[in-house]
């Protein structure tokens, strides 16, 4: 039978078996972060070495904290040591920021023997990440793009425009409006600009043959969305 008094250890005589069993407690609570993200993260580009980093970062941060016991002169030198390391990889996504903080406290929260802190911890943040993904604060609810249509300058959709942006989307705003001339024909034409958040994208292309269909002398000449691009770290 496993007994659990071999994991009690003081900082100036560790055992072997409290070593190990925080070792693997913090690989398996970084493996069940690094698994949490790549389910939830929606990017289609994931970034297996920030996946190996959410599993390996919680290791190393136990051990620190094991290193360091109760020992303020070691947690000085320690402080010393890793500020001499210069860390210049930038987290441009806030969420990945959120799980590498999870990780690091899981691994901190090992390393000094809160095993039941970092499990409900852990789980906590997992089962959390799952449920977020679909609320309204998931990223598919946010899809952003920006709609550009173009019609003649004597032309007034303005009304039927905003009928059908309100249909198809949650949110829409004018941000810009231009007027110009064909290469061709000397027809001066206006171009409006809008800012809009579908509903769901698979309307966009319902939304572009509706707005083209009003008349014929309007047209969709850009339908782009910033989802399209995804952040990596």
């Amino acid at each position: 039978m496993f007994d659990l008094s071999t994991l009690q250890y003081n900082s100036e005589n560790p055992t072997l078996m409290a070593i190990s069993f925080t070792v693997v407690l913090s690989f398996l609570l970084g493996g069940i972060l690094a698994f949490t993200y790549d389910k939830t993260c929606r990017d289609i580009t994931k970034p297996i070495h920030f996946l190996q980093t959410l599993i390996l970062i919680a290791i190393v941060a136990a051990t620190i904290m094991q290193a360091i016991g109760d020992s303020v002169a070691r947690g000085l030198g320690m402080l010393g040591a890793l500020s001499i390391i210069r860390f210049r990889t930038t987290l441009r996504n806030p969420r990945n920021i959120a799980f590498m903080f999870a990780s690091l406290a899981a691994g901190i929260a090992c390393g000094v023997l809160g095993f039941t802190i970092a499990i409900v911890g852990t789980l906590c943040f997992c089962v959390i990440a799952f449920l977020l993904r679909l609320t309204p604060f998931s990223q598919s609810a946010n899809i952003v793009g920006t709609l550009k249509i173009e019609t003649h300058i004597k032309a007034n959709y303005k009304i039927d425009i905003e009928k059908l942006l309100q249909k198809y989307c949650s949110q829409s705003i004018f941000i810009n409006y231009k007027i110009f001339n064909t290469n061709l024909e000397k027809i001066n034409y206006q171009e409006h600009t809008y800012s809009i958040r579908m509903k769901e994208l698979e309307q966009a292309t319902r939304l572009k043959v509706e707005l083209e269909g009003l008349g014929e002398d309007i047209m969709v000449s850009g339908l782009s969305f910033s989802n399209a691009t995804f952040d990596n770290i």
